[in-house]
C-alpha cells in the first residue's frame, strides 16, 4: 500500500473532529467536503455560519454533514477566555483582550484542541506561518519531552519509474532557521517519532551535511556531532548516523566506502538537514526535479496536533494535511480518544 493511502486508511479508522480555523476560505470548504466523503475526519469549520453554510451547499455538501460554528457563540466562551487570560497574563494580556482573542478563529481553534474539543487543527491558508505557529505554541504548547517545535515534509515517491520509492521524512524544511546542537537533536527525535506515526516504520535517521564521517573539518559540523551523541544517549536503539552526505546516506554501497563504520542498515527514511536553507532547497529539488509529492510543512513537537498550510495550498493539499493531522492525533493527544463537544460530548 502506498504511504499516503495507508495514512488515509488509518485516518478513516480513527476519524475525529478536526477544527479548521479558516472556514470561510472556499478551499477549506471544499477540503472539508472531501474529508467527509472519504470518512477521514469530522471537520469543524469556524467563521460566519450563514455564509459558510451557503457556500457548502453551493459546493454540493449535504445539509448538516459538516459542523459549522462561530467562535463568539461558544456557550463557554467566558471560561475559555479566563483560561486564555491565565495562560497569557504574564505577557500583559488583560481579561478583555483575552475575551476578544478567543473570539478570533485562529486562537479559538487552538483552544478547542487544548481542551480536547477537537483532535487537531489546520490553518495557514489565509494566516502566515508565524501567526499559526505562534498561536499553537501559546495555546497548545510543546510536548514536554521535546525542547523544540519544528516541521517536516512528508515526501512521497510513488511513480513506477521513480528510482527510490516509498515515503520519507525531510526535516526541518520550514521552521527552524539555524538549529543549535540541542535543537537539532530534538528535531531528529521528533522526526523519528513522526516516521513511526505516519509511515508505520522503524526510523532510520541520517543527519545530513557536506561531510561524511569526518571527511571535512568545520565548526558547523560540531552541532551535528552533538545532536548525534545526544540522540544516541537518549534512544540507544534508534538507527541514526551523521554527519553524512546525501549520496552516502541514500546508497549503501557508497556509504560502505565513505563510512564503513556506519550504524545505518539500508536506506534511511528520515533525512535531517543542518539548517533551513538546506532543508527548504532540498525538498523543493526533490519535489520539482525528482517528481516526489511533498505534504507539509507538518508541525512536530507540540502537545497536540496543529498544522500549518501554505497560503498557496490546493484543496488536495488541505485534505492530505487533515488526514495527517488525524493520524498524528492518535498518539499525540496523550491517549485522549474522547472529544468534548460544545454542548454535550461525543466519541
Amino acid at each position: 500500500m502506498k504511504a499516503l493511502d495507508h495514512i488515509y486508511e488509518v485516518a478513516r479508522q480513527n476519524a475525529c473532529p478536526i477544527v479548521l480555523s479558516e472556514g470561510e476560505d472556499p478551499r477549506i470548504q471544499q477540503a472539508a467536503i472531501i474529508a467527509v466523503e472519504k470518512g477521514i475526519a469530522r471537520p469543524i469549520l469556524l467563521g460566519d455560519v450563514a455564509s459558510i453554510t451557503a457556500s457548502l451547499e453551493a459546493f454540493g455538501a449535504k445539509v448538516g454533514t459538516i459542523d459549522v460554528r462561530h467562535p463568539a457563540e461558544h456557550p463557554r466562551l467566558k471560561d475559555m477566555a479566563d483560561q486564555y487570560f491565565q495562560m497569557r497574563q504574564h505577557k500583559g494580556v488583560t481579561p478583555q483582550e483575552a475575551f476578544e482573542a478567543v473570539k478570533t478563529p485562529l486562537v479559538h481553534a487552538a483552544m478547542m484542541v487544548r481542551n480536547t474539543e477537537a483532535g487537531g487543527t489546520v490553518g495557514g491558508a489565509v494566516h502566515t506561518t508565524a501567526d499559526t505557529v505562534r498561536v499553537a505554541l501559546q495555546c497548545i504548547g510543546k510536548e514536554p519531552s521535546m525542547t523544540t517545535v519544528s516541521s517536516f515534509f512528508l515526501m512521497l515517491a510513488c511513480a513506477p519509474e521513480a528510482k527510490v520509492r516509498g515515503g520519507m521524512i525531510f526535516s526541518d524544511c520550514g521552521l527552524v532557521v539555524d538549529p543549535t546542537g540541542p535543537e537539532l537533536a530534538s528535531i531528529a527525535r521528533a522526526s523519528a517519532d513522526s516516521c513511526r506515526s505516519l509511515l508505520r516504520q522503524e526510523p532510520k535517521v541520517a543527519l545530513l551535511s557536506f561531510s561524511t564521517a569526518g571527511s571535512a573539518k568545520h565548526e558547523s559540523l560540531d552541532k551535528i556531532h552533538f545532536a548525534l551523541n545526544e540522540v544516541r544517549a537518549s534512544e540507544p536503539d534508534l538507527q541514526i548516523d551523521g554527519e553524512i552526505q546525501f549520496d552516502a546516506a541514500l546508497d549503501q554501497e557508497i556509504r560502505a566506502r565513505k563510512a564503513p563504520g556506519s550504524k545505518l542498515d539500508g536506506m534511511p527514511n528520515v533525512f535531517v538537514f543542518p539548517n533551513l536553507a538546506a532543508g527548504n532547497i532540498g525538498y523543493k529539488i526533490a519535489e520539482r526535479m525528482g517528481g516526489m509529492q511533498a505534504i507539509g510543512p507538518i508541525l512536530q513537537g507540540l502537545k497536540r496536533p496543529a498544522n500549518d498550510l501554505s497560503r498557496g495550498c490546493s484543496v488536495d493539499d488541505i485534505v492530505s494535511t487533515i488526514a495527517v493531522t488525524v493520524v498524528q492525533g492518535i498518539n499525540g493527544t496523550s491517549g485522549v480518544n474522547r472529544f468534548v463537544d460544545w454542548a454535550a460530548g461525543y466519541t
